[in-house]
């Protein structure tokens, strides 16, 4: 089994304004690191969506949300790339430009091994956690589940989770 992740973000100005190019301008560096950090194993781009560039993917059915979507080996090799590289500088320094989420706004899932998930599948684990909880079917770094689906004692200092 691999863990998928879906993160959305909203900004509170247009992603073409120049006041976004901290943030803008460092997504193509942030995704190469990603593309090389240990037990990173997919991520979804405009090559896989009939879009114009990484920061326009979006969630179907929403013009504002960003996503980011991608596979990993594990919870680890997440957190690690998520909270330990330098795309936890870019998240910290770019919280004035996005909307503070107020529902859940990170979702994690064990796929098969090879499993390619898609917005849609993505989607329905975001409004599964927001709707139920956390859950076998759908997660976060506070509220672990194994791939079998059993509650695991979370792994993560929880000062440093979404």
């Amino acid at each position: 089994m691999q863990l998928a992740q879906l993160n959305i973000a909203e900004g509170v100005i247009s992603m073409d304004d120049p006041k976004m190019l901290p943030f803008t301008g460092r997504i193509d560096a942030i995704n190469a690191m990603a593309d090389r950090a240990d037990g990173f194993i997919w991520r979804l781009t405009d090559e896989d969506e009939d879009v114009d560039g990484a920061l326009s993917l979006r969630l179907p059915g929403d013009d504002q949300t960003l996503v980011n979507m991608s596979v990993w080996r594990d919870m680890e090799s997440l957190f690690g790339f998520v909270y330990k590289t330098a795309h936890a500088k870019v998240m910290v320094a770019n919280r004035e430009n996005f909307i503070d989420m107020p529902k859940q706004h990170m979702v994690l899932w064990w796929v098969e091994d090879g499993h390619i998930p898609t917005l849609t599948e993505a989607k329905a684990k975001l409004d599964a956690i927001r709707a139920n909880g956390p859950s076998p079917q759908g997660f976060d770094f506070n509220t672990p589940f194994s791939a079998s689906g059993q509650a695991v004692t979370p792994q993560f200092p929880k000062k440093d989770c979404a």
